[in-house]
């Protein structure tokens, strides 16, 4: 990713949701079925995240679902789930690497979903691979776990730690918010009013 460019942002939101510096526009690359809706939208999202992350989970069972419902149904945003582990998190990166795995066998989306609805308990004893096994037919749990020490898989979630050390993400979650050649990041828990009148006002 290039560098930033150091240009404030004209205004700040609301507390709770801080548009930080107007930088170059976000990737699209390093992608593997870890995305929801249309890739031409003129709205991009990349959403950093952490599976054991207690906002995150939040985001993902509420702001995500009137995200999908008020702009990427309607093909006006296009949202990529980027993987941002952290270090205080004993079982993020495991959790991070299933996520990946399954995205390769088209099952991103029933992994994730059952990676946040039991976060409670995998942060309790750690049970990761049986939260995942219970989502996934025999033939692709197999798969996946061949595949969570890939390559493949470990330089997804490695560039994507990158990507969002670079930026930097501040915490998770953190959104990179692309629209006409800028980007801003937003930076979790939102505000969803106010992130609608933001992003309203993006696709005017």
């Amino acid at each position: 990713m290039e560098a930033a460019r150091p240009v404030t942002v004209s205004k700040i939101i609301a507390v709770s949701l801080v548009a930080a510096a107007a930088l170059v526009a976000g990737s699209t690359a390093n992608i593997n079925n870890n995305t929801f809706g249309n890739p031409k939208a003129p709205v991009t999202i990349e959403v950093f995240s952490d599976f054991q992350c207690p906002a995150c989970k939040y985001f993902h069972d509420n702001d995500f679902q009137r995200i999908m419902t008020d702009y990427v149904v309607p093909g006006k945003v296009y949202v990529i789930y980027r993987y941002f582990p952290l270090q205080m998190h004993p079982y993020g990166r495991a959790c991070a690497e299933y996520a990946c795995a399954a995205a390769h066998v088209n099952r991103y989306q029933k992994v994730a979903d059952a990676l946040f609805a039991q976060q409670s308990t995998i942060t309790a004893v750690g049970n990761v691979e049986a939260v995942v096994d219970g989502v996934l037919t025999p033939t692709e749990q197999r798969t996946v776990k061949s595949l969570l020490k890939s390559p493949e898989v470990q330089k997804q979630i490695d560039t994507d730690l990158e990507e969002g050390k670079a930026m930097p993400v501040p915490s998770t979650p953190t959104l990179w918010v692309t629209a006409h050649g800028r980007s801003e990041i937003v930076k979790g828990p939102i505000n969803y009013d106010l992130f609608k009148q933001y992003m309203d006002a993006l696709l005017k």
